[in-house]
């Protein structure tokens, strides 16, 4: 079984041309005039090139950060908000033209991936521009003689890393946040993924004063490295997979410098045996992220079924998502489009392989993309859910970062649980049932920092978003995430019993 649409013709690739580099208001290219191309993965052709930055645009980029600080952090917080409320309507006027590149250079499929994506980094500039008055301290109540209060002041310059799978969403998450705050930001974009980071830098760079943003493409080592390792960043904000976050803690903790890390996950679904109903199966697809090849953090990809269901909501997890359509990411009728690149393809392809090598391993559906026709002339991975193995096995707790789906029997609660928490991730979790007050009791006991109840998606900015253990440090998407990640607080106490004036 398997969820494959055959295109009759594929629609037009758009040719985007990149100014280059943004630093200090400035459109550049590489100080060593490298380039790189950016791949379109559903056709496996070079669609256009961007800088191959290194540490001396690192360099440049923090020196103008560092120059435009003072300045910026100086503007009433309102008024900077006021402009972040202006760039969320400017990225919503050109949310069309975004789309169609996130979904050209990622794999993300149009009409449920890339648009959305578009659409909702422009809801992330617009809830942080409405924040800007929320920087407030407090007065501490230590007498009539003093007078104590805090106050919420910038960090620096903040330096950013952002992954590929969604691009423009993640890059929102720093840049508004960060700048509403009052920092300056050096944002190096995925090497993968960059043109849609161009374009919303494009977009803030009309509005903003130079130096404030700064965008970067490069490779990780190359860029991102001297990025992380720069004397001059006060803040470091990385989303990523842990072990490039441990690197980067690493490089923090050489300098006593603040970090946040949104790392990796194997997350949990838990179905109660009296929620085996169609409106569950569609969860769970929407938990899997299968519509974005499974390419997130938060991909419910361990499913812990109670055996009373198993096998019924398996054959009805099948059909639906054999209706689901496969196809070029840039036709409105895919679902489903493809995985970023090659290597991450094979990865995907081997763990499917090992599923079917294994005796105690059961395939539902799904399986090795297609040899032949047009969807082998891309990264195309089908839909996979394997059954009947333990949680100890190794597809059941690495991040696979693609669309296979483990699903084990469970019958008591208590071991569900523990199962759920044995994993050194604790990014996402979901929780399924009539009883509300198992679920809440379920929620409460997962080790995750991110937990649904009864809902696949909902992620929206407003919510603390953040991983426990290896998943990661800090939060995102919130005003709590944006005072506790990208301002520092500082306690001023006036004597005011000084005597007077003879």
């Amino acid at each position: 079984m398997s969820a494959i649409a055959q295109p009759q013709s594929l629609p037009p690739v758009p040719t985007p041309q990149p100014k280059g580099m943004l630093i200090d208001g400035q459109w550049v290219g590489a100080a060593s005039n490298g380039r790189i191309a950016v791949e379109n993965p559903a056709r496996r052709t070079a669609v256009a090139e961007v800088p191959r930055g290194g540490a001396a645009d690192v360099e440049r980029a923090v020196a103008a950060a560092s120059k435009a600080f003072p300045g910026w952090s100086r503007v009433v917080p309102r008024e900077r908000g006021k402009l972040l409320l202006k760039i969320a309507d400017a990225m919503e006027a050109r949310a069309e033209e975004m789309g169609r590149l996130i979904a050209l250079e990622t794999g993300n499929a149009l009409r449920t991936q890339a648009r959305p994506e578009a659409r909702g980094a422009a809801d992330i500039f617009r809830y942080f521009g409405g924040l800007a008055s929320e920087l407030k301290g407090e007065t501490i109540p230590l007498g009539e003689h003093v007078l104590s209060y805090t106050r919420r002041e910038p960090l620096g310059v903040v330096g950013a890393i952002i992954p590929w799978n969604a691009p423009v969403l993640l890059g929102a998450l720093k840049i508004a946040p960060a700048l509403c705050a009052g920092n300056t930001l050096v944002l190096k974009a995925a090497e993968d993924a960059p043109l849609g980071v161009l374009l919303m830098a494009e977009i803030c760079q009309e509005l903003l004063p130079p130096g404030v943003l700064n965008v970067l493409t490069g490779l990780g080592d190359e860029c991102g490295g001297p990025l992380a390792n720069h004397p001059a960043i006060r803040k470091l904000s990385f989303t990523g997979s842990t072990e490039v976050g441990k690197i980067v803690m690493r490089a923090a903790a050489e300098r006593i410098v603040p970090v946040s890390l949104e790392l990796g996950g194997k997350s949990p679904s838990i179905v109660y045996p009296d929620a085996g109903e169609d409106w569950v199966v569609d969860g769970i697809i929407a938990a899997m992220r299968f519509t974005r090849q499974s390419q997130s953090c938060t991909a419910g990809s361990r499913l812990f079924l109670h055996a009373d269901i198993f096998d019924s909501f398996l054959d009805r997890l099948g059909k639906k998502t054999a209706a689901l359509k496969l196809g070029d990411p840039l036709d409105e009728a895919s679902d489903i489009g493809t995985i970023i690149n090659a290597r991450q393809f094979g990865k995907v392809c081997g763990y499917v392989e090992e599923g079917l090598r294994r005796s105690d391993a059961r395939l539902v559906f799904g399986g090795l993309p297609p040899k032949s026709g047009p969807l082998s002339e891309g990264y195309y991975a089908i839909p996979t859910v394997f059954a009947d193995a333990s949680n100890d096995w190794r597809l059941a707790r690495e991040e696979i970062f693609g669309p296979v789906l483990v699903a084990i029997r469970w019958t008591d609660e208590d071991a569900v649980i523990r199962m759920a928490n044995d994993s050194h991730y604790g990014l996402a979790a979901y929780v399924w049932t009539h009883d509300i007050g198992v679920g809440l009791r379920a929620a409460h006991a997962i080790e995750s920092g991110w937990v649904q109840v009864n809902q696949g998606l909902g992620q929206t900015p407003g919510h603390s978003y953040g991983g426990y253990k290896q998943s990661g440090i800090g939060r995102e998407f919130s005003l709590e995430g944006m005072l506790d990640s990208f301002t520092q607080r500082k306690n001023v106490t006036v004597n005011l019993n000084v005597p007077r004036r003879a």
